[in-house]
């Protein structure tokens, strides 16, 4: 899904408040960890990833992989991504609604 301006930034202004669930480590991102970008993103549609201070990954490529499995990537900050994605069942989807209305 293509996101207008107006759309990022009510999803950033969304995320401000939130604290990240999903943690990059030393491994970088794996299949495990995508697993879980992937089901947070079901659940929630948006969320926060923080790369670790002892990753090696790099803020750009982790972005890269990420918007590869179909997700938005709407911000990048220092070692934290906002990622957003409409999710799979009716019920999860709230935030969606709302970005699809602007």
């Amino acid at each position: 899904m293509d996101l207008t301006g107006k759309q990022k930034r009510y999803l950033r202004a969304e995320a401000h408040h939130l604290t990240p669930i999903v943690q990059i480590g030393k491994s970088g991102l794996t299949n495990e960890i995508k697993t879980s970008i992937r089901n947070a993103l079901d659940a929630r549609e948006l969320i926060k990833v923080a790369i670790l201070q002892n990753s090696d990954a790099d803020i750009n490529d982790v972005a890269e992989e990420i918007e590869e499995m179909s997700f938005d990537v709407v911000q990048k900050i220092g070692r934290i991504l906002v990622v957003f994605k409409v999710a799979e069942k009716r019920d999860n989807r709230k935030i969606s609604l709302k970005v699809k209305e602007l």
